[in-house]
């Protein structure tokens, strides 16, 4: 069936984000043979519909030309997979994230009380054989109930999770939100960070705080009014039932008063129940927060926090094939988990067809039309 670009898409959303990024290749030497955002968009269409390398970027660029032309017009066909490599070996990771940010933004604003998980994650495939921590470490920012990554920042060889998370949130509109992190975010800088962002702050605490965390410990010691709510769970074998504690009471916690925005200690229970062998476990966290709220809504957000592990890593890893996919040159690797990522967000906000999201690349891959269909609200 014949269609038309007008039937379908606009490149408002596109050009406005994307395509004013700076050409790494422009040298005053003139034109390129293949513009950047040619070059975007057939990425993202070619992971959109399965691919996973630049090889089979440009085998997909290739067969499926006069599609792409109804977009673009590919005056000189499709480049290599060495060329694709080449150009986003050299792109700015920085400026692609600040633009996908944006992007993002602009198809799904993240409101007040959702929240927004914060972890990072290893590119397993950008490091080199042999060489300890030669491979890319990435902070995103993950907004759970639109299951939509927000933004990454790139963890620097020199520094860590620490630096790395401020500067992802700063770069994010977050008023009202309700930001979750793990003990490696329990830091005075972070929750500073997020109060001055007009959101709310959950930050799990262990032993890298083990002063806050002796005092917590104590609070609840001392057998303070608590707020108590509980859940229980069934799958994977086993039965879990978490006791969700709180106490606003913190006279007797020392140090309160460095954490800005402090309100709320809360202490979780959870109890683990083999269903074959009956064997039990029993492990305790504890958690800050800024918010004055009872245990069924901190409750939500600390259960809300392993989304982007389950879904954002998840995905990336298992349907995206992340961490075996080896891009070691320059900025290649940074560069494809935000198309990954872009791909991601697309498939996720696709809710007409009934089908996986593997399927659905596969249905993508397959026909033009449906390709077409999952793009026309994007570009």
């Amino acid at each position: 069936m014949a269609f038309s670009k007008s039937d379908y898409l606009s490149h408002q959303n596109f050009s406005h984000y994307f395509t004013g990024m700076k050409d790494p290749r422009r040298t005053g030497r003139g034109n390129h043979r293949y513009p950047l955002e040619e070059l975007l968009f057939l990425c993202i269409s070619a992971v959109l519909s399965g691919m996973n390398d630049w090889t089979s970027v440009s085998m997909f660029g290739d067969l499926k030309l006069p599609w792409l032309r109804q977009y673009f017009p590919y005056k000189h066909g499709i480049p290599s997979h060495d060329v694709l490599g080449k150009v986003f070996a050299l792109l700015d990771p920085d400026e692609f994230s600040k633009n996908f940010s944006g992007w993002v933004n602009s198809i799904a604003e993240v409101t007040g009380g959702q929240v927004v998980a914060v972890d990072g994650k290893t590119l397993c495939g950008s490091g080199e054989k042999g060489v300890p921590k030669s491979a890319f470490h990435v902070v995103s920012a993950y907004a759970a109930d639109h299951r939509l990554c927000l933004g990454q920042e790139l963890v620097d060889e020199k520094s860590n999770e620490i630096t790395a998370i401020p500067a992802l949130l700063n770069m994010l509109a977050l008023k009202d939100c309700i930001v979750t992190i793990d003990a490696m975010g329990c830091q005075k800088s972070i929750a500073e960070t997020i109060v001055n962002k007009e959101a709310d702050y959950v930050l799990m605490v262990k032993d890298n705080q083990e002063e806050l965390k002796e005092q917590i410990e104590k609070v609840f010691r001392l057998n303070p009014t608590t707020q108590t709510a509980m859940t229980l769970d069934s799958g994977h074998g086993r039965i879990e039932k978490r006791t969700y504690e709180l106490s606003h009471n913190l006279t007797f916690l020392d140090g309160a008063k460095d954490w800005k925005g402090l309100k709320t200690i809360a202490r979780v229970l959870s109890e683990r129940t083999d269903k074959k062998s009956g064997k039990q476990s029993l492990q305790t966290r504890y958690y800050i927060s800024s918010l004055m709220a009872g245990p069924e809504v901190i409750g939500k957000a600390i259960r809300s926090h392993w989304s982007i592990e389950n879904n954002l890593h998840w995905s990336l890893d298992v349907i995206f094939k992340e961490d075996s996919s080896l891009k070691k040159k320059g900025n290649s690797a940074l560069n494809y988990t935000i198309i990954t990522k872009m791909a991601l967000a697309i498939l996720e906000r696709h809710t007409k067809s009934k089908i996986s999201k593997p399927q659905k690349r596969i249905k993508a891959a397959l026909d033009d039309e449906f390709r077409s269909l999952l793009l026309a609200s994007y570009f």
